[in-house]
């Protein structure tokens, strides 16, 4: 069981693509790969040991996150009549799972295979009401439930306090009684139903790596919606910012956004406008006309061209390495992220990492899907599977 399991490196190599991982957030901690000269470099941002990492150090490098990633409005959401509420660690949002996601628990390490086509596969036990937490009116029920002998004794000789204190008694002693009859519904759930998750990793040729993520719960309907956060630099991790990459992205559509990140519901054609990147561009070139920080979206993926069942969501190239990520997904939507909120995080080798040192792909359900009844559900009912999987093309040009 994964409560038993510490957290420990593992790696995947077939003597070409040489990966590393760890089962703490089923993270890829280092990717290496050759350029069109044969030369290796590590193309992923992250630490050189676990404990940056088990910190808090990290800005969600190379982990899985959920259960349920990118951003639900003001945390809270309505499934089948119920309201629940999860932690706001990204205000006035919760993101990426809430502040103990998926990236931050230690992953059961169910299979680990050697040879032509090495895999790893993770498991996780994701219980009901996780990331659940006591609403403020409850830790007062509890405070008061504890210390009210103490306080009576502190009050009983004053006959004005003795008699303040008796009408807070009853007061309480009514409260109690609404609670416990369910009268009166204060408890802040978090994520309904108990969910068993799996993702496996598998280098399937000496040019491709392939995610498959599965989810299913088991008691109760639950939003999932599992990505795969690793912050690609093709140029070399240490090698800076990744302007000058070019990027494709197999999309026609965005899910703008409000002030605070939230898709306001629309679907907006790219088509002329600085999210446009149905055809090869450097990101560099409009990022500094994209509101706030550079790109933070999610685009709607097109239903074109198709491999071993998956649709082709992006293709990304460092014009002086030659080394170039194809990108192939069943999801429908994917978050394309600059790392705008990376900021002197200490990396591998001494590198710190700065503003736009790496592009996320975060192939995804869309954001605040819960909330959004004309986006694709992410409702996941007990018994049935949840499926997700991504195919890492490699190659040089």
């Amino acid at each position: 069981m994964a409560e038993h399991q510490k957290a420990e490196l593992f790696e995947l190599t077939n003597g070409i693509i040489r990966l590393k991982l760890t089962n703490y957030g089923a993270t890829i901690t280092s990717l290496f790969l050759p350029d069109k000269q044969g030369n290796l470099a590590d193309v992923v941002l992250g630490f050189d040991s676990l404990e940056p990492y088990l910190q808090g150090a990290s800005p969600y490098f190379g982990c899985i996150v959920g259960r349920v990633a990118n951003r639900i409005k003001d945390g809270k959401f309505t499934l089948d009549g119920v309201n629940y509420s999860l932690p706001i660690n990204n205000p006035p949002n919760s993101l990426h799972g809430g502040h103990k996601g998926f990236d931050k628990v230690v992953w059961e390490v169910v299979e680990h295979i050697n040879g032509e086509n090495p895999s790893i596969t993770f498991k996780y036990h994701s219980r009901d009401g996780e990331e659940g937490f006591p609403s403020f009116s409850v830790y007062l029920l509890l405070l008061f439930s504890r210390y009210h002998v103490f306080l009576w004794n502190d009050v009983s000789h004053d006959g004005e306090k003795g008699l303040l204190f008796l009408s807070l008694l009853l007061l309480f002693s009514s409260y109690r009684t609404f609670l416990c009859n369910d009268i009166l519904i204060v408890p802040e759930p978090g994520y309904p139903g108990d969910v068993t998750v799996t993702a496996t990793y598998t280098l399937t040729s000496g040019t491709t790596m392939r995610l498959d993520m599965e989810a299913v719960p088991k008691t109760k309907p639950t939003p999932v919606n599992l990505a795969q956060h690793t912050y690609w630099n093709l140029a070399g991790h240490s090698s800076g910012k990744v302007l000058e990459h070019s990027v494709q992205i197999w999309a026609s559509r965005i899910t703008p956004v409000d002030q605070n990140s939230i898709p306001t519901g629309e679907i907006m054609p790219v088509e002329g406008t600085v999210f446009d990147f149905n055809s090869e561009n450097k990101i560099g070139s409009l990022i500094h006309e994209v509101p706030g920080l550079g790109y933070d979206h999610n685009y709607v993926l097109d239903c074109g061209e198709e491999k071993s069942g998956l649709k082709h969501a992006a293709k990304v190239k460092d014009p002086l390495s030659s080394r170039v990520l194809n990108l192939w997904t069943n999801a429908p939507g994917m978050q394309f992220y600059t790392a705008n909120y990376v900021d002197g995080v200490f990396g591998k080798g001494g590198t710190i990492y700065g503003k736009h040192s790496g592009l996320c792909l975060e192939t995804q359900g869309f954001p605040n899907a819960i909330n959004q009844p004309n986006f694709p559900s992410i409702v996941v009912q007990p018994g049935e599977k949840y499926k997700h999987t991504m195919l890492f093309e490699f190659s040089v040009e």
